[in-house]
């Protein structure tokens, strides 16, 4: 169904191979060797890479920037857009010149609050919400116009992502949340870190069950532990995340913990790739790039890879 979207990310996931996606932050600096200094080590690795839209409530480069430049030298980027900073002109501006650069992977988000970040005082816009701005956005490329109902020639080629957390099925499996995402024009969701492999495959098979793979692809979330102490920092900090405890007793007892946490990111990677409805991995891991890198190539997956 993605044919028509340039790019790898839509391309790998059309042929149905497991895709592997990683996540980069731009730089506090105006060069671009900044931002590919940091990349460099994902491309021809990752099949996208995300690029963050001022995480934490701060700034940095110009998320757009960074993704162009990515871009340009054969990276495929996924631009995050949040609707904090921005109104929906801008945004929708934001969307046309990104097309217009080689960038046609979108991931729609709400942003953190500005007291997360080191000018609490900067105003917030939130004019739209991330379900709004994918509408817009959705209706820009199928019906070749702005919300206005002026025409846009050519339409912008969008591969459209939206974030979602794994649910246990059950009472409160969030169905109508996720069908409503997919009716605004979601065509691959990134979800929260997942280390439990035992989850994962039940998510899953609740997506496969309800119809949802059907309609979208879903990239698991997971990346390298660095340690035991992050892990158990993640459990305590990030809602819905939970590092199971035969994963923390394992970095405990390494002697190198950050080799350890890459051979564990490795092996749920294989796993995740097995069950059915896991379109793929998204590789998370705050300035860690080159071990997400690393991971991506120990597990062996690019190998199994045919056609």
């Amino acid at each position: 169904m993605n044919d028509s979207i340039p790019g790898k990310l839509a391309q790998v996931l059309s042929a149905g191979q497991f895709a592997m996606t990683a996540e980069t932050s731009p730089p506090d600096a105006a060069s671009p060797d900044a931002v590919l200094q940091r990349v460099a080590c994902l491309k021809g690795v990752a099949d996208a890479v995300n690029v963050t839209d001022g995480a934490s409530a701060r700034v940095h480069m110009s998320a757009l920037a960074a993704a162009a430049i990515m871009a340009s030298e054969g990276i495929d980027p996924v631009l995050q857009l949040t609707t904090r900073d921005r109104n929906r002109l801008a945004l929708q501006g934001d969307v046309l010149g990104a097309s217009a650069l080689g960038i046609h992977n979108f991931l729609c988000l709400t942003g953190d609050k500005m007291s997360a970040g080191d000018q609490p005082d900067a105003a917030e816009v939130f004019e739209i919400d991330s379900g709004e701005l994918m509408r817009q956005i959705r209706d820009m490329r199928d019906n070749a116009s702005y919300p206005s109902g002026r025409a846009i020639e050519p339409a912008p080629k969008l591969f459209l992502g939206a974030a979602e957390v794994p649910a246990e099925p059950g009472d409160n499996w969030p169905a109508a949340r996720l069908q409503a995402k997919i009716d605004n024009g979601t065509q691959f969701f990134q979800t929260q870190y997942c280390f439990d492999l035992e989850k994962v495959k039940r998510y899953c098979r609740g997506l496969v069950d309800g119809g949802f793979t059907k309609q979208a692809h879903f990239l698991i979330g997971i990346g390298p532990l660095a340690s035991a102490r992050s892990a158990r920092w993640m459990n305590k900090n990030l809602f819905g995340v939970h590092v199971p405890d035969g994963i923390i007793k394992r970095l405990d007892g390494a002697g190198d913990q950050k080799a350890e946490g890459r051979a564990i990111c490795a092996e749920l990677l294989q796993g995740f790739s097995e069950i059915e409805g896991c379109a793929g991995a998204h590789l998370m891991a705050p300035h860690q790039e080159a071990a997400c890198a690393q991971v991506i190539r120990e597990s062996g997956l690019l190998e199994l890879r045919t056609g």
